[in-house]
């Protein structure tokens, strides 16, 4: 792809660069910023990252190594935090009402700080069930080259050599309630289910929507399936300011990506791989965002002429670490393509 000329920091030098503009250049020295990063481009890194669940609580961490990736390409990364509702503990109570609505509002303050703090960039670091959506719908809106960093699905628990995952312990609810598990299994199970940091682990909303985000283009291959520890995920992390400069050089918007034919795709993916019903709520806001025609009739007949293949829970049998091992979306998405399932 031909290089454009367009400038890396035509946002941030509203700020940074304008000589009408002394506070805004001694707010910015405040915060450590050089003569020299002010020639920079400043580039938002929007965390969702929170102490209260699992999916979230490793994100400020990741998002302090997207700002080192951003680093080592001559970028400047300022963090900032969106918040998070995690499903797994309001579901059940009132706390659900405030699920659905959480998404816009880490859409809303995301987009809000990028354009009020004069950014030339997004990375957002996110983790659970509506902050996929939520960030990317930011990102559409802002129109500026952006990349969605995802935190990574959990490692499986395990008691007595059986696999676990949040699924299990609902399950474990039922056995109770129906006198076939004792309370110290039913205990067992619930303190060993989730082992640490990391988005639930079967194909529910969170593992979904990463999958169908970086199958549309907007996270980096393998990004949706790299465990929430470890160093492929730091990699992710570092990898996401190789890839915001290429973008910013190039000036590639998300408009330059996210295609009516990308979101079929998508779709098609969730499909194979029997992702959440909660991903057709997302994606009509996503096409909203990105002033796309696509309705529920497309969802169906996509449906209609697609195949469900995975064995993953809570349907199924296996994890997004098995998909992980068995080579990530990059290789579900290759045998859809020789398998005519991807246009």
């Amino acid at each position: 792809m031909e290089k454009k000329t367009t400038a890396l920091n035509k946002f941030s030098k509203n700020v940074t660069q304008d000589p009408t503009q002394p506070g805004a250049q001694a707010m910015l020295y405040a915060i450590g910023l050089t003569e020299e990063d002010l020639q920079k481009p400043l580039i938002g890194i929007g965390s969702t990252g929170y102490e209260g669940n699992p999916c979230n609580m490793h994100l400020n961490d990741l998002a302090q190594v997207v700002k080192k990736g951003l680093k080592e390409k001559d970028l400047v990364g300022l963090v900032f935090n969106s918040i998070g509702v995690s499903d797994g503990i309001s579901m059940g109570t009132y706390g659900m009402r405030y699920s659905l609505p959480s998404r816009d509002v880490i859409a809303d303050s995301m987009e809000t700080v990028v354009q009020a703090m004069n950014y030339d960039g997004l990375v957002t670091v996110v983790g659970c069930d509506k902050n996929m959506p939520g960030a990317l719908m930011a990102m559409i809106r802002l129109n500026r080259p952006s990349v969605l960093v995802y935190g990574g699905t959990i490692a499986s628990g395990c008691l007595n050599d059986r696999k676990l995952d949040i699924v299990s312990a609902f399950e474990a609810w039922g056995e109770k309630v129906a006198g076939t598990i004792s309370e110290g299994e039913f205990k067992s199970v619930i303190q060993n289910a989730c082992p640490g940091a990391g988005a639930c682990g079967g194909m529910y909303t969170a593992n979904t929507m990463a999958s169908a985000i970086e199958a549309l283009g907007m996270a980096m291959p393998y990004n949706s399936s790299n465990p929430a520890t470890g160093k492929d995920k730091e990699k992710d992390c570092l990898e996401a300011g190789r890839a915001l400069r290429y973008l910013l050089e190039n000036d590639i918007k998300p408009s330059d990506i996210i295609s009516r034919k990308s979101l079929e795709n998508a779709v098609r993916l969730i499909t194979v791989l029997g992702g959440s019903t909660n991903a057709v709520l997302h994606f009509l806001a996503i096409a909203k965002a990105a002033e796309i025609e696509f309705t529920l009739d497309d969802f169906q007949r996509i449906s209609d002429t697609t195949p469900f293949l995975a064995d993953l829970k809570p349907s199924g049998k296996y994890l997004m670490e098995d998909v992980h091992r068995v080579g990530g979306i990059p290789a579900v998405m290759k045998f859809m393509l020789e398998n005519g399932m991807l246009h």
